[in-house]
């Protein structure tokens, strides 16, 4: 092999190579910002999960990148491998422009929110595009960095070419003015504004930044633009024009902040080196938004009866007295068109197993990490021991389906009285009521300020209710607007109400009541319930994500635009949100970096903790 006819190609065919095996260990400094979220949920061997922070995503991007080196080093591997490409011409590659964003992306602030984004000319709904629809047409940015904060968009022209424009344009003017009379000419007809096809980028590219401003009041993106082989003062006489600095100082007019040259490579490496970030501590609000899973949580049996105080105890406490599942038998026998008899193993393969084992199970991560208890000092920590100032609020939505989904005959009579306690009528004192929370508790009266639960006036926030942008001793993620606009886009759109799934004789475990209904994220059954007396709609559901529910969303939007944290059960429908928000906005914001040395103090914007079901009436030892 030649390398030597072709140096410059066996250099770039080198950098690829290695850019190719250093993609594989970009470092975590350089990924995507972690989400500030609060994961107090544990696994059944009692370790902390954390799942949302020990996790890293890869960058946005950074796949469709190095499938584009690998693609670039084949071919210069078959051209440079080949003996006759010695006399052969040099190949025409992408290899320098990939370089020059290999090497923007390892000099790029941190946190880097996508490679290769497009910006859309147009606002695009907050609904995914459909499977092979075509992408919008939109203005290319290479990287997004500081969380989105920095655009960076790479330009490989060389001054041949640009001068080669110029010499086009200057013939088109030049055939203009013989073709105009000397009146036009005089009135300047023939005139047109210096323009060409860097200038049209950078419009296009500070055009896009308007249309896609930062969340909150963070203003607009900043625009970086690296012209790698531009030279305003070339050696080559040949390459020089004047027009080439009158174009960069045209750039630089617009806003746009335009860096000169190729990075030397040999460095790149060494800069990609990061010191370590500083330690950062998630920390509640005073005021804690709750969700309805955690409504259901704050009346459920297993938060409030003494702890098992073996694996062994608590599977046997969620085992249905001999009655219920006696009369469960009967109900699936009438159920059954078979008229076959049910016996007790069928019974509890019809769900009565599984519901037990995971109440079972709950029980044992309640006695690993009590509920209650992680509140509180978690909150004593940010407030003081009699936890002044501290309040708890919730939508509308979510109390009225508390309330419906307890005092049917889904909740036992702790669980109900409770579940009023927290909503009490006007008649009721709120020394009556915490009274009644608090009682058959394994927890003394007024173990936190929970009665009565404040609720919002609306299902959702007004337009102008907006996150603030900083807190007193502690760092506030953008990530509060980024959740607060990505909420605000999925509810623009309409909801859906499931239809209710009819039941069947010949599947009759379709069929729940007050005991059986199978734990989901909001502590309840996700189907419809159905009992002797009462029936609860499943919950609407979001066109944008039919995962999500629209009261989780309305109840994520107001903790965003509060600025509040926002406690929840539900970490299936946090992922969708994450999901959406990294779709959306190619990554989760940006922390404002401490000084080095010092604990960043974040505050939480959702804290995750594990579910609690309703449960009394699965005990053994439950008397109707």
């Amino acid at each position: 092999m030649e390398d030597h006819a072709h140096p410059e190609l066996a250099n770039l065919r080198d950098q690829l190579r290695e850019i190719f095996t250093a993609m594989a260990n970009l470092g975590p400094a350089k990924l995507a910002a972690k989400p500030p979220i609060l994961d107090s949920s544990i696994d059944l061997g009692g370790r902390s999960s954390d799942e949302f922070n020990s996790h890293q995503d890869a960058i946005h991007g950074l796949r469709a990148l190095r499938e584009a080196v690998k693609r670039d080093l084949d071919v210069l591997e078959k051209f440079l491998g080949n003996p006759a490409s010695a006399s052969m011409p040099s190949l025409s590659t992408n290899a320098p422009y990939l370089v020059a964003v290999w090497n923007e992306v390892l000099h790029a602030p941190p946190p880097i929110a996508t490679i290769w984004r497009t910006f859309p000319d147009v606002p695009q709904p907050a609904s995914a595009p459909r499977r092979g629809s075509r992408k919008p047409p939109g203005v290319k940015v290479d990287v997004v960095a500081a969380g989105g904060k920095r655009w960076i968009r790479v330009n490989t022209t060389k001054n041949s070419r640009l001068l080669a424009e110029f010499r086009e344009i200057d013939s088109y003017l030049t055939s203009s003015d013989d073709e105009l009379s000397d009146e036009e000419a005089r009135s300047g007809l023939a005139q047109t504004e210096f323009d060409n096809s860097i200038l049209r980028m950078g419009r296009s590219l500070i055009d896009a930044a308007r249309r896609n401003p930062l969340p909150g009041d963070a203003g607009v993106p900043s625009v970086t633009l690296r012209l790698t082989r531009l030279d305003p003062s070339p050696f080559n006489p040949k390459d020089y024009d004047p027009r080439v600095a009158q174009t960069i100082k045209h750039l630089h007019d617009m806003g746009i902040n335009v860096e000169l040259g190729e990075r030397e490579f040999s460095h790149v490496f060494r800069a990609s080196s990061s010191s370590p970030s500083p330690s950062r501590r998630l920390e509640p609000t005073l005021r804690i938004n709750l969700d309805l899973s955690l409504l259901i949580a704050l009346v459920s049996d297993i938060t409030h009866a003494l702890l098992p105080a073996s694996p062994e105890e608590a599977e046997a406490r969620y085992v249905p007295a001999s009655q219920y599942r006696e009369w469960k038998r009967k109900r699936l026998e009438a159920c059954n068109r078979s008229n076959e008899e049910i016996d007790e193993s069928c019974l509890w393969e019809n769900g009565i197993g599984k519901h037990s084992r995971a109440l079972a199970n709950q029980a044992l991560q309640e006695t690993a990490r009590e509920l209650l208890q992680e509140l509180r000092d978690r909150l004593a920590a940010v407030s003081s021991s009699s936890l002044e100032g501290v309040e708890f609020w919730t939508t509308p939505e979510a109390r009225d389906r508390c309330l419906r989904i307890v005092l049917s005959k889904i909740g036992g009579p702790n669980e109900k009285r409770r579940a009023s306690a927290l909503f009490p009528s006007s008649d009721t004192s709120v020394s009556e009521a915490e009274a009644a929370y608090w009682e058959n508790s394994r927890y003394p009266r007024a173990f936190l300020p929970l009665v009565p639960i404040r609720v919002f006036d609306s299902s959702v926030p007004p337009e102008d209710l907006n996150p603030p942008s900083s807190d007193v001793q502690r760092s506030f993620s953008s990530f509060f607007s980024l959740l607060a606009r990505h909420c605000r886009d999925i509810l623009a759109q309409e909801t859906i109400v499931p239809p209710r799934r009819p039941s069947s004789p010949s599947q009759p475990a379709l069929k729940t009541d007050a005991a059986t209904a199978v734990p989901d994220h909001d502590g309840v059954g996700g189907r419809v319930i159905n009992t002797e007396e009462d029936e609860i709609e499943r919950a609407a559901v979001t066109k944008a994500n039919p995962r999500l529910t629209a009261h989780t969303v309305q109840s994520l939007l107001w903790g965003a635009a509060h600025g509040w944290t926002t406690l929840t059960a539900n970490k299936s429908s946090v992922k969708a949100i994450l999901r959406g928000i990294r779709a959306a906005e190619g990554g989760y914001g940006w922390d404002e970096n401490p000084e080095l040395g010092q604990i960043d103090r974040t505050v939480a914007a959702i804290w995750v903790v594990d579910p609690r079901s309703l449960a009394e009436g699965m005990r053994s030892d439950y008397q109707a």
